[in-house]
């Protein structure tokens, strides 16, 4: 009788709806000598959270944090805020449009336009090879699980005709 409140305590406490009262019957139980020995492998678990429970941190921990490390890092962020306020502030002041460039300045733009469709079309041509490899890797997986099909039919037949023959 007390086995099998112990079985369903265990399939209660494996799907997590024990109380803290059954809880504390299972740890009772497995803290004794003698167990049921298909129940064995709960033991370790029970003795394990018994132990863990006796276990207390000793280490102190510091209340009062360093002031020094605090302010450092305050005005760390300070700092980082401010530069970036100066990078967007000098950007806004600076942009320009394409009547204001020198000649100069509109051949290297143009030849860096150049350069970029260049690269572009090359990797656009390297994505439509990867598209026809990609076609192939289908064909081929659609062909194996075919070829899967056929060998599960061909089984079923063998121990039809086998079965038959017999």
């Amino acid at each position: 009788m007390v086995l099998d409140k112990i079985e369903q305590l265990l399939k209660k406490y494996d799907n997590g709806e024990t109380s803290l009262q059954e809880e504390q019957q299972l740890k009772q139980y497995f803290t004794q000598e003698t167990v049921a020995p298909h129940l064995e492998a709960y033991k370790p678990m029970f003795q394990y959270f018994l132990n863990s429970k006796k276990q207390q941190f000793t280490k102190d921990i510091p209340l009062n944090p360093n002031r020094k490390t605090f302010t450092l890092y305050k005005w760390i962020s300070v700092a980082a805020v401010a530069v970036i306020m100066l990078g967007v502030y000098t950007q806004i002041g600076n942009s320009r449009s394409f009547s204001d460039l020198s000649d100069e300045e509109l051949y290297a733009y143009n030849q860096t336009m150049k350069v970029f469709n260049l690269v572009s079309s090359k990797l656009n041509q390297g994505s439509e090879n990867m598209n026809a490899l990609n076609l192939v890797s289908s064909n081929f997986i659609k062909g194996a699980e075919s070829i899967a099909y056929i060998s599960e039919f061909s089984k079923t037949t063998n121990k039809f005709l086998k079965t038959n023959n017999k």
